[in-house]
């Protein structure tokens, strides 16, 4: 029987580490053994983390993932902090505006693109080096329930999510032979500033009549937590998935199968 959900002496390297899922996963992973070094672009969310997780937080850096050098100073702090990445989640993201494709501003397209998808492109750059040189470990991107459908008014947000499913899967062919395990988390609806800035966007005033429709249309008939998003995180970044490698994971109360 697999019994190696445990994360002990492990560290791991998360972006977007301020936020809902990011933080949850951060005081998961650290709860089961892990060393965290936590990046995100927000110096004040990266405190708050220091708060919660003590001296489980090995650094914290400040970063645009969208910039190649400072993905590469963060890369370079974790090592100098730890000497290794044994788990990567790659989660910074953005959600952009909501707008008619017509209409969506190339600046914003080109924006949230940049994040989304450049930010988890250059993190896998630098961060797969450093786990070959040190035999290996597990990598996990965060893509969306919006890489596996589409929703009117959110183009960017849709393509980019998409994309880290190409990534994603692209990756794994490379790597897997090599012990680094590259999967996907997909999480919807989630209880989150992201997702309340999603219904404000869909529907301006009435944000609350469009979480109400998105429950109802969800099985679960609820939006999800971001610690539900975090056990998937943690057991991707376990022993116990040792196997899985360039797999898709939504999270989302059966919003995707039906």
């Amino acid at each position: 029987m697999l019994d190696s959900n445990r994360l002990e002496g492990k560290v791991a390297l998360i972006t977007g580490a301020g936020g809902a899922i990011g933080a949850a996963t951060a005081r998961l992973m650290a709860a089961r053994g892990a060393r965290i070094i936590g990046v995100d672009r927000d110096q004040s969310s990266l405190d708050a983390l220091k708060d919660d997780l003590g001296d489980a937080l090995l650094a914290t850096v400040v970063a645009d993932v969208t910039d190649e050098a400072a993905v590469r100073g963060y890369v370079e702090a974790a090592k100098a902090a730890a000497g290794r990445i044994d788990v990567f989640f790659n989660n910074a993201g953005i959600e952009g505006p909501a707008h008619p494709l017509p209409d969506f501003p190339l600046a914003d397209f080109q924006r949230v693109i940049a994040v989304n998808v450049t930010g988890v492109f250059l993190g896998m750059k630098y961060v797969i080096p450093v786990m070959l040189a040190g035999g290996g470990g597990a990598i996990i991107n965060t893509s969306s329930t919006a890489g596996l459908r589409g929703t009117g008014g959110l183009c960017a947000y849709i393509a980019s999510k998409h994309a880290v499913i190409g990534l994603t899967r692209t990756a794994a062919d490379e790597w897997a032979a090599h012990g680094i395990r590259v999967n996907c988390v997909n999480p919807g609806p989630i209880e989150s500033r992201m997702m309340r800035s999603i219904e404000q966007g869909l529907q301006p005033g009435d944000n609350g009549a469009v979480h109400d429709a998105i429950s109802a249309a969800n099985p679960a008939r609820r939006y999800g937590l971001p610690e539900e998003v975090a056990t998937m995180v943690a057991f991707l970044a376990s022993d116990d998935a040792r196997y899985v490698h360039g797999a898709i994971h939504a999270v989302d109360g059966g919003r995707t199968a039906v």
